[in-house]
């Protein structure tokens, strides 16, 4: 709002001053940023980052594999504490842990803790996990989709900023131009004080 107001000091004013053209000036580009400057930022920067994702999706979905896996037993401590502090049990991120074997992609076995599928886990039970081609664990591909929303966040998030600049730097020009207009008029004032009043006065 200030911005656009800034720009209302184009208007022909006997009392204008140089400063005030110039403030007008300042006020235009900053709000040609704001509608042009900032929202290509967002743009560019949405754009470069939602490339990198997608790439990092792709390759992900190439080197990660969902592959079935069978309950052996509940984690070491996984239902400890169950009968005398149930709370306490449903708080425990222990009780979701469970010992499973799984077959990798590559043919070799392997077994490890890993997060119970459902609850309460029983042995036996089969669920999928992810892992990678030796049978590693590891997260989640990233979904196309996500990376897409995260692109979007992080490129508006580049717009804002990009705009905060803007303001930031006409705040700090106006500010200039206000403590100069203020230096020449304690100037004038200081000159013209010593005399304020003696005209006509019959002095």
């Amino acid at each position: 709002m200030r911005t656009a107001m800034g720009v209302w000091r184009w208007r022909r004013n006997p009392l204008r001053r140089r400063t005030d053209l110039f403030e007008a000036w300042v006020a235009f580009a900053a709000l040609v940023c704001f509608l042009l400057v900032a929202p290509a930022v967002g743009w560019v920067a949405s754009l470069q980052v939602d490339g990198t994702l997608q790439r990092a999706a792709r390759e992900q979905r190439h080197e990660r594999y969902l592959v079935p896996a069978v309950v052996v037993r509940p984690a070491a401590g996984a239902v400890a504490g169950s009968a005398t502090d149930p709370s306490a049990q449903r708080q425990s991120p222990e009780r979701t842990r469970i010992v499973a074997s799984w077959t990798a992609p590559d043919g070799s076995s392997h077994q490890g803790t890993v997060p119970a599928a459902e609850e309460p886990p029983r042995p036996g039970d089969r669920f999928r996990i992810w892992t990678d081609i030796r049978g590693r664990l590891v997260g989640q591909p990233l979904d196309p989709s996500s990376a897409s929303f995260h692109a979007g966040v992080a490129g508006l998030a580049a717009a804002l900023t990009a705009a905060a600049l803007v303001e930031t730097v006409r705040r700090l020009v106006v500010r200039r131009l206000m403590h100069r207009r203020y230096t020449r008029l304690d100037r004038a004032w200081a000159a013209a004080g010593p005399d304020w009043g003696r005209a006509g006065a019959g002095s």
